[in-house]
């Protein structure tokens, strides 16, 4: 025979905390809302790191050089910095569409020079669609022109 018992006080005391989050600190120091607001900053640095592995597609790279490893933290960084300022500016504009799709719509956009024999240098631009225009245009990034400067800094 099969038979249970509820233990009430146990029941109680689980509806109170359902859907409630503990926080528990080593800081008796901090207010409250002080430790609740490290908390989400927290978690909004580690939806970072997921959104760099995830999103962005940065995965492990091993450096030796502690010179090297600075640079590869600084990439990740203008990375995430940048991932962030599209997904604001895509919201901000109501666009239905992610950072990513954005990035994948985009990356079509070519420009190309191509010398032949030491001749004058032609150059090309792939071309920018409404789609493009629209993106760009959420994005508040001028359309692309043969004569945009295409340089990293």
């Amino acid at each position: 025979m099969f038979s249970y018992h509820l233990d009430e006080r146990a029941l109680t005391h689980a509806r109170l905390m359902d859907g409630k989050l503990l926080l528990v600190t080593n800081a008796p120091d901090f207010a409250p809302a002080e430790v609740i607001k490290r908390y989400k900053s927290l978690a909004d640095i580690e939806r970072g790191f997921r959104v760099l592995k995830s999103e962005i597609e940065i995965g492990p790279i091993y450096h030796r050089l502690p010179k090297r490893i600075r640079a590869h933290a600084a990439i990740c960084f203008m990375a995430l910095i940048v991932y962030r300022v599209m997904r604001s500016r895509l919201r901000a504009s109501a666009t239905p569409i992610s950072p990513e799709r954005a990035l994948d719509k985009l990356r079509r956009i070519q420009h190309h020079q191509v010398t032949v024999n030491n001749t004058q240098p032609v150059t090309g631009l792939s071309t920018v669609n409404q789609e493009h225009s629209d993106i760009l245009s959420a994005l508040t990034v001028k359309k692309p022109t043969l004569n945009t400067q295409l340089t990293l800094l």
